[in-house]
C-alpha cells in the first residue's frame, strides 16, 4: 500500500510553480472543505487556484459554512476555462456528472467507488467516510498545521459525510477528526450545523411528511418540479428516521432532470449498488452503502414509460426500487 508520504509527493509533481489550477467540485460540505484543503497545500507551490462550483447551493448550513469559512468559490458559468493549465477534482469523479466533462483532470482525489481513473493522479478509497479525511492525512504528512477556518470545514466535512461518525465512518476518520478539534473554531463548527433549514424548507418537509407513501418498510416521496434538490436530501435523511423504515426513496425533477435521492439502514442491499442496477440506462446514479444520488435524463425515462407526470413518475421509482432494493442482509 502506498503511504500518504508518497500519495502527496505524486500529487504535488502534477503541478509547477506556474500552474494555474482549477479545483472543479459539486458543492457540499465535504467537497467545499477538500478544495479548500488543495488550495492550502498549493499554497506558494503554485501560481493560482480557484474553486469553482457548478451545483445551486440553496441549504442554510452549506451556504452558512461557505460565509464562515470564507471558502471563496465562484461559480463555474463564470469561470474562464482557458486561463487554467491544471484541474483537480474532488469528492467526485468525472463521470459522475455532466458538468465535470470535456476536460483532462491532473488530480482525482475521492472517497466514493472507483468509476473513473483517468486522470495524471488518482488516488480514490472508498473506504474512508469523507474525503476531508484524506485531506487531513495529506497535510499532516506535509506537517500543515490547517488554519481555525479550514480545520472547522474539514470537520464539518467528515461530521456531515459520516453523519457524526454513524454512517460509512472509520477509525481513520476518527482520528482526523481528532486532530481536527485541536485547531477548528468550534463557533464556526456551531453556527453551521444549527443554520438546517428555512420556513420554505419546513414547508417542503411538511408537504413530504403528509404526502409519503410507506410500502414494506420503504418510504416514498415524489415532489414533482422543483427548484432546490438539496430539500429532497433532507427529506430523504428525514424519513429514515421513521420506527420500522429501512430504506428512504425521494424524488424530484429540477432543470429536466429526474433527482432521486437514496437512504438505507445499512443492514440492506448498498444504497449505490440499488441506485446504479435501478437507474444508471437512464443517467448517472451511484454511491455508497447507505446513501446513494441518481440524476435521470427525462427523455430517456419517457421512451419506457410513455408519460412523466408526476403520478407515472412517482409509480415508476417505487417500481424500479422495488425491483432492486433486495432484503435484508443476515
Amino acid at each position: 500500500m502506498v503511504s500518504n508520504r508518497e500519495k502527496i509527493k505524486q500529487l504535488l509533481s502534477q503541478f509547477s510553480g506556474t500552474s494555474k489550477v482549477l479545483v472543479i467540485i459539486n458543492a457540499d460540505p465535504d467537497a467545499i472543505a477538500s478544495a479548500m484543503a488543495v488550495k492550502r497545500i498549493l499554497w506558494r507551490r503554485v501560481s493560482e487556484v480557484m474553486i469553482t462550483y457548478f451545483n445551486k447551493i440553496t441549504r442554510p448550513d452549506n451556504l452558512a459554512m461557505i460565509e464562515y469559512t470564507e471558502a471563496g468559490m465562484v461559480p463555474l458559468a463564470e469561470v474562464d476555462r482557458s486561463v487554467f493549465d491544471k484541474f483537480v477534482v474532488v469528492d467526485s469523479q468525472p463521470d459522475h456528472n455532466e458538468n465535470f466533462s470535456g476536460i483532462k483532470y491532473d488530480a482525482i482525489i475521492d472517497h466514493h467507488p472507483l468509476s473513473c481513473c483517468d486522470g495524471g493522479f488518482v488516488d480514490v478509497r472508498p473506504d474512508y467516510g469523507a474525503c476531508s479525511t484524506m485531506f487531513t492525512e495529506y497535510m499532516r504528512s506535509l506537517s500543515i498545521k490547517p488554519s481555525a477556518k479550514l480545520a472547522s470545514a474539514l470537520m464539518l466535512g467528515i461530521k456531515t459525510d459520516t453523519a457524526n461518525f454513524t454512517r460509512q465512518a472509520s477509525s481513520r476518520d476518527i482520528r482526523a477528526f481528532q486532530f481536527l478539534y485541536k485547531y477548528a473554531n468550534m463557533n464556526i463548527v456551531t453556527k453551521v450545523e444549527r443554520a438546517q433549514m428555512t420556513e420554505a424548507d419546513l414547508n417542503f418537509l411538511g408537504n413530504a411528511i403528509r404526502d409519503r407513501n410507506i410500502r414494506d418498510n420503504r418510504a416514498f416521496y415524489h415532489a414533482g418540479t422543483m427548484a432546490k434538490p438539496d430539500e429532497l436530501v433532507m427529506a430523504a435523511d428525514f424519513f429514515l428516521s421513521i420506527a420500522g423504515v429501512n430504506w428512504s426513496v425521494v424524488s424530484g425533477v429540477v432543470d429536466k432532470k429526474l433527482i432521486v435521492i437514496l437512504r438505507n439502514d445499512g443492514l440492506r442491499k448498498g444504497a449505490g449498488k440499488t441506485a446504479q442496477e435501478a437507474f444508471s440506462k437512464f443517467g448517472s446514479a451511484g454511491g455508497h452503502k447507505t446513501m446513494a444520488r441518481a440524476e435521470l435524463d427525462i427523455s430517456a425515462i419517457r421512451k419506457e414509460i410513455k408519460q412523466v407526470n408526476q403520478k407515472a413518475l412517482t409509480q415508476w421509482v417505487v417500481e424500479r426500487i422495488t425491483q432492486t432494493a433486495g432484503k435484508k442482509i443476515e
